[in-house]
């Protein structure tokens, strides 16, 4: 039987990473390589490439797909990127559901380069292009504007502590001070970067200012939101963005003995969670449209903070969808038609949450 399609399912670690390629015939059987692991650098590369020319056969296109999962996989899709290989990058809720999907109960490096090369060749993806130089310069300083501020935190803490203890040295408290003044200098820098980066593009200027007519929504939020999505490439969809960010609701209930907390999963993109956490408590207040939402949605659930996640999730979907229709937010807006709410998109209604 000929070989119509192979793939290479590639599991990626800190050090290492474990391949294993799939091959599907004509009738659809699948045929698997043995996995093997290699180091994750030039030489783990070079050793992948000829190893994958040995389990493969010429003529059949070869696709090599990996989960985004942190940064790790980045040097690796970058490289086969560059020597004209096919990548396919999948979001980690997609493995995850096909993963599901087969009953997989095994969880080893191996195991999941198998079923990541299955993936490969029984499903159709979109083909992996690298974010442009803005973007990824976007998410460096993004995350390093985050990363800063939680320095600033910790520091604020010990600030705190030595303040109210007895006779602290002199030392530690101006050392204290310098550390928090400095961290303050690096995070002005670090603002100041992002907008000039955002200025240099008029494109993204122009949708970014589109986006901040979302009444709590500033440029920090936005420009996260942003980059951390690559500007939502591979994005199809409202619910693959929320699973993406870890707003998916978990339930957990089985038959009447099992009634378990429905909560959100957090299995996700933690700097978007983080960016929307504030803006939230803004619009719950200030925002008529979003408080009218928060209200409702308060009146039928124990707490407080399951309102705030819920416009946290608001919040995230209306960004996606300005974005997608390049247009700006419409604060009680009234449609002609019964189905499309206040505040939306003229395009597009704000989703509902549960």
């Amino acid at each position: 039987m000929s070989i119509t399609k192979q793939s290479v399912g590639i599991d990626i670690s800190k050090a290492t990473f474990t391949a294993c390629v799939c091959q599907r015939d004509e009738t659809g059987a699948l045929t698997f390589s043995k996995a093997s692991s290699f180091s994750q650098d030039q030489k783990g590369y070079n050793q992948l490439l000829r190893w994958v020319k040995q389990h493969t056969v010429k003529g059949p296109e070869i696709v090599f797909l990996m989960e985004a999962t942190g940064v790790y996989y980045e040097p690796m899709a970058y490289h086969l990127h560059k020597i004209k290989k096919t990548v396919h990058v999948v979001l980690p809720n997609t493995s995850k559901h096909y993963f599901s999907s087969l009953n997989i109960k095994t969880k080893t490096d191996h195991a999941d380069a198998r079923v990541l090369s299955q993936l490969g060749v029984e499903r159709l993806h979109k083909s992996w292009e690298p974010p442009s130089a803005v973007l990824r310069q976007l998410r460096n300083l993004t995350r390093y504007y985050v990363q800063l501020q939680e320095q600033k935190t910790a520091l604020g803490n010990i600030k705190h502590s030595k303040d109210s203890s007895y006779e602290v040295q002199a030392f530690i408290l101006k050392s204290n001070s310098k550390l928090i003044e400095q961290i303050d200098k690096h995070i002005q820098e670090c603002l100041s970067a992002i907008k000039k980066l955002i200025a240099s593009d008029k494109a993204l200027q122009d949708k970014v200012q589109k986006i901040s007519t979302i009444k709590g929504v500033g440029m920090i939020t936005i420009a996260t939101i942003i980059a951390e999505t690559n500007g939502f490439e591979g994005f199809s969809s409202a619910k693959q963005l929320t699973s993406f960010a870890g707003y998916d609701v978990v339930q957990r209930e089985s038959g009447t003995s099992i009634k378990g907390k429905t909560r959100i999963s957090k299995k996700g993109n933690r700097y978007i969670r983080n960016a929307l956490y504030f803006p939230a408590m803004v619009a719950c207040r200030f925002n008529p449209d979003l408080k009218a939402a928060y209200l409702r949605i308060v009146m039928n659930k124990p707490s407080k903070m399951i309102a705030q996640v819920a416009i946290q999730r608001k919040l995230l979907v209306l960004i996606y969808t300005l974005w997608r229709k390049d247009s700006a937010f419409i604060p009680a807006y009234k449609a002609s038609s019964p189905n499309i709410k206040a505040g939306t998109t003229q395009d597009n209604p704000v989703d509902e949450l549960p």
